[in-house]
């Protein structure tokens, strides 16, 4: 693409908002994270021809760096900032470990902040990490319509997300799609025909990636996609029976349903119980992540595995490599399929 020449002007930005790091990228023709590197004094970047010319282009549209990123840049404290949810969410519980134990055996502490999946106490809890001079943030909360992640990426911030994506930020993910494509396939192969979806919520990649997947999978079996089997969750155990008892109602009934999950599918368990039905001979179910609790249940969840301990690391060395001036890049992994016995061929 044609590039700008130093003193060319180039309107960057519209309105009074002052130009951010990525309209630098977007003039310069390179990434942000390239942007980063020329602005960064102590990176070996800075010398060459290269950046320079970033730096220029720069100074044209009237740039100027955000003071918490170059804190950030200067004054590395070996501490790593994690962004969750809730940690009454044994997913997260369960990353969060993995990421303290990646970040230890690397040099690095971890501190976590929750922010119950709301867009305010996000940027809240995310400015005090920041305030306290971590040197990145791993978030699990990305949204689909950026949000502080956002932010983080105007302003130059290192930053990785994990088991969500967002644009261009770089991620260490589960296959999504994948994954919610082998519990549909899993339960169509068993016979079932009227299968139903506990999803979860419009804002998470996570949730629509596992839809996707389940749509596809019906598609290619020739299943119609019923939109009234389709309800919501907000991925606890409280949405899950919640939309259990509704899915219990429909006429005809479902006979499996595929939960977006673990906790959403425990939830369901527990409507199908006080319905007086059973597992699996009335209700197939699978879930996904595979909790330790699933191969616990009185009946063991057929479930969706997703490896935790590779997304963990490798978020943390994403982050290492940003930190350092490194470039890195979205890494996903493939979930596994898990039958145990609560799925059956249909009656």
């Amino acid at each position: 693409m044609d590039r700008p020449e130093p003193g060319d002007s180039v309107p960057a930005t519209t309105g009074d908002k002052p130009p951010t790091i990525a309209d630098v990228a977007r003039t310069a023709g390179v990434s942000r994270s390239t942007v980063s590197r020329a602005l960064n004094r102590g990176h070996r970047f800075y010398r060459s021809p290269s950046a320079a010319r970033i730096r220029e282009v720069a100074d044209t549209i009237g740039y100027a760096p955000n003071p918490v990123a170059s804190n950030l840049r200067r004054q590395q404290t070996n501490t790593i900032g994690v962004l969750v949810p809730r940690l009454t969410d044994t997913v997260m519980a369960m990353l969060y470990e993995e990421i303290a134990t990646a970040g230890l055996k690397r040099g690095y502490h971890t501190v976590v902040a929750t922010t119950h999946d709301d867009p305010t106490r996000e940027r809240e809890s995310g400015d005090v990490l920041l305030q306290r001079r971590v040197d990145g943030l791993i978030l699990t909360t990305a949204r689909t319509d950026g949000g502080f992640c956002q932010d983080l990426a105007d302003k130059g911030v290192a930053h990785v997300l994990a088991l969500r994506a967002y644009a261009g930020s770089p991620a260490a993910l589960g296959d999504d799609h994948l994954g919610g494509y082998l519990a549909t396939r899993h339960l169509i192969d068993l016979g079932h025909r009227r299968i139903a979806l506990i999803a979860g919520p419009a804002y998470a990649s996570s949730a629509l990636g596992r839809r996707a997947g389940y749509e596809d999978a019906l598609r290619e079996a020739g299943i119609p996609v019923d939109e009234a089997s389709i309800l919501p969750s907000s991925f606890s155990m409280e949405s899950g029976e919640d939309a259990g008892r509704h899915l219990l109602d429909l006429a005809p009934r479902p006979t499996a349903v595929f939960a977006v999950n673990d906790n959403t599918a425990v939830g369901l368990l527990s409507a199908v119980q006080r319905a007086g039905l059973r597992i699996p001979d009335d209700l197939s179910v699978v879930g996904y992540n595979d909790i330790p609790l699933t191969a616990r249940l009185p009946v063991p969840l057929t479930t969706v595995r997703v490896p935790f301990d590779a997304i963990a690391t490798t978020a943390v060395d994403q982050l290492i490599d940003l930190i350092t001036g490194a470039p890195t890049e979205t890494r996903t992994f493939a979930p596994t399929l898990i039958p145990r016995r609560s799925t059956a061929r249909a009656a």
